[in-house]
């Protein structure tokens, strides 16, 4: 698969008052890519496109380059303390993903170029929890290894993070790109995760990503580099033949990684709300995502949002399915949780 390359690109005014501003104004200008000026980051309003649904196609593959200006890091539990907000937005276009509601009518991919004041708004929270560790993570509303070819900011905040002894990062991809990243100075202070899943899930519901098999090349590479490793393995469905396509996965996995030993799961099964749900049918219509209200089981989530999961006796199946998977190939691993 080829990284990821815009059709269309947009530049705030401030954007070019910093270094990483101009370098990308500069290298979009010599292609013949569109680019743009707009004001704000948060508002594109002259999108391509005679029907909503075309224009949510193309602003999966507009690039915004703006400037953070809220500097108060929004909390990310249960994975980190705080998220580090380098991008927002996704090229991906993965059905079931909770940034087809978060995000609203601005799917488009934004990039931030002001990273001094990003990471000196990061040393605040550092400091204000010493001694104890601050964990930060990058890829709560984006995916930084799918644009890491364009910026080049993971890889600095990669670098940061490893300067800092009180600090973490971590981060989850569902692209395999990640040559640029095997010999940044990461100290062991960043978390490289991966957003792997069954066959079945990745063919059906996640186009415009890396594939499987490439994604767990990518996660022997950074093993080799040294990198601390996760898996986030969301959202875990029941389908005809699930048990054994996610012990295929789990197999593939511990052939590609036999000696690491510092990794993590994250278990997380397929949910969805109502708003999410006539979302996904408007843009994917011909969807094979089985979001049948009437078998699923209501939970209440933050804000007095109704989720819809699996029944109590379908979580305990794929809990303890995944659980004896994941002791059996990797005895060493953690869990870090399931829900």
């Amino acid at each position: 698969m080829k990284p990821f390359q815009p059709d269309l690109v947009y530049f705030e005014p401030g954007a070019l008052d910093y270094p990483l501003g101009k370098e990308l104004y500069e290298k979009f200008s010599k292609t013949d890519i569109p680019v743009r000026i707009t004001k704000s980051h948060n508002r594109i309003t002259d999108l391509p496109g005679e029907s909503d649904l075309e224009k949510y196609r193309i602003a999966k593959r507009t690039l915004v380059v703006g400037v953070r200006k809220t500097l108060k890091f929004e909390q990310s539990k249960p994975s980190a303390d705080y998220a580090l907000p380098l991008a927002t937005g996704c090229m991906g276009h993965c059905h079931y993903c909770y940034l087809q509601t978060t995000l609203g009518n601005r799917p488009y991919v934004r990039v931030y170029v002001n990273l001094d004041e990003i990471y000196g708004a990061a040393l605040k929270y550092i400091e204000e929890k010493k001694p104890q560790e601050t964990v930060f993570e990058a890829a709560c509303t984006s995916d930084p290894v799918g644009i890491e070819h364009l910026t080049g900011t993971l890889r600095k905040t990669i670098e940061f993070i490893g300067q800092n002894e009180f600090a973490r990062l971590r981060f989850v991809t569902k692209y395999a790109n990640v040559d640029s990243l095997l010999d940044a100075k990461h100290n062991g202070r960043t978390r490289f995760r991966f957003s792997v899943n069954a066959n079945y899930v990745v063919k059906n519901f996640e186009p415009a990503t890396s594939p499987l098999e490439d994604r767990i090349n990518a996660a022997g590479k950074v093993a080799k580099a040294g990198y601390p490793m996760g898996f986030i393995i969301a959202p875990i469905m029941i389908f005809e033949g699930w048990e054994e396509q996610y012990q295929d996965l789990l197999d593939k996995l511990r052939e590609k990684l036999p000696t690491v030993n510092d990794i993590t799961f994250e278990l997380i099964t397929h949910r969805f709300t109502k708003t999410a749900k006539n979302i996904i049918e408007q843009r994917y219509p011909k969807t094979k995502l089985v979001m049948e209200e009437e078998v699923r089981k209501k939970k209440w989530g933050p804000y007095g949002r109704t989720k819809y999961v699996y029944q109590d006796a379908h979580m305990q199946a794929i809990k303890e399915h995944m659980k004896q998977l994941i002791e059996g190939y990797f005895p060493q691993a953690e869990i870090s949780y399931f829900t």
